[in-house]
């Protein structure tokens, strides 16, 4: 998106793209961003909310305005909470994760951990009638074998596509499963936001673990392809703060 704003403002007319991953956006220097603290797939919040919604539009818009790019602002407001779990399906029922450093490779913790958040991440889509997951066609447990893969000697190489490049399908392997996470998370009761959901994938799931050994894995990578996943992509900037 960056490219085509670059390309459309050369024609004369202005651009702004809203920003889920800051990094991204920054090293890609679009013309005018709004970086939101949202999940992936939620570049305007929570359903059903228009009026903060329009306040999104509305600060987005407002860059529009501004000539001396690349321009790059915060939105300063997290998401509201997600009432789904709450308002349609009474949900009571918490899960528990064993936290990191628990008896168990992490590619048995990490598969334990999916198996338990599959009946939530199904009542998500059910409530909502869509999810985010889909484009490497794999299953969460078969994304699993694949992340957990590139932390041992010997890494597959490709997801399901032969022809896709390993950082790319790599990339697409965790943005992936993270979603898998986060639309299971939003789903339970307790009016999740986004930051809740953040610092709780991030400093709570066995996921998180695997992420952040991941990324220490890839910055030994000589192919830059790799040590920019792990640079700019793999972690948010906003957790590396928080560790």
């Amino acid at each position: 998106m960056s490219a085509v704003g670059r390309y459309l403002e050369e024609q004369g007319i202005p651009t702004v793209q809203i920003s889920l991953i800051r990094e991204h956006t920054a090293a890609l220097k679009a013309p005018r961003a709004l970086w939101v603290p949202f999940m992936l797939g939620r570049p305007f919040g929570v359903p059903n909310d228009a009026a903060f919604q329009t306040r999104v539009l509305k600060s987005a818009l407002n860059l529009i305005a501004r000539v001396d790019g690349p321009v790059l602002e915060d939105f300063p407001e997290d998401a509201p909470p997600d009432r789904l779990g709450l308002e349609d399906h009474q949900l009571v029922c918490p899960v528990s994760f064993p936290g990191p450093g628990r008896d168990g490779s992490i590619a048995q913790r990490l598969s334990d951990e999916v198996a338990q958040l599959t009946a939530w991440h199904e009542l998500s889509v059910l409530a909502r009638g869509r999810t985010t997951l889909g484009v490497t066609g794999a299953s969460p447990q078969e994304l699993v074998a694949f992340i957990v893969s590139w932390l041992g000697e010997d890494p597959q190489r490709v997801l399901k596509d032969p022809a896709m490049a390993p950082a790319v399908a790599l990339k697409f392997a965790t943005d992936e499963l993270k979603s898998f996470y986060y639309e299971a998370k939003a789903m339970q009761p307790g009016g999740h936001t986004s930051d809740s959901i953040l610092r709780w994938f991030w400093l709570e799931t066995c996921a998180g673990e695997a992420f952040l050994a991941l990324r220490k894995r890839l910055g030994q990578e000589t192919d830059p392809s790799f040590k920019g996943l792990a640079t700019l992509s793999m972690v948010p900037r906003v957790v590396l703060a928080m560790l």
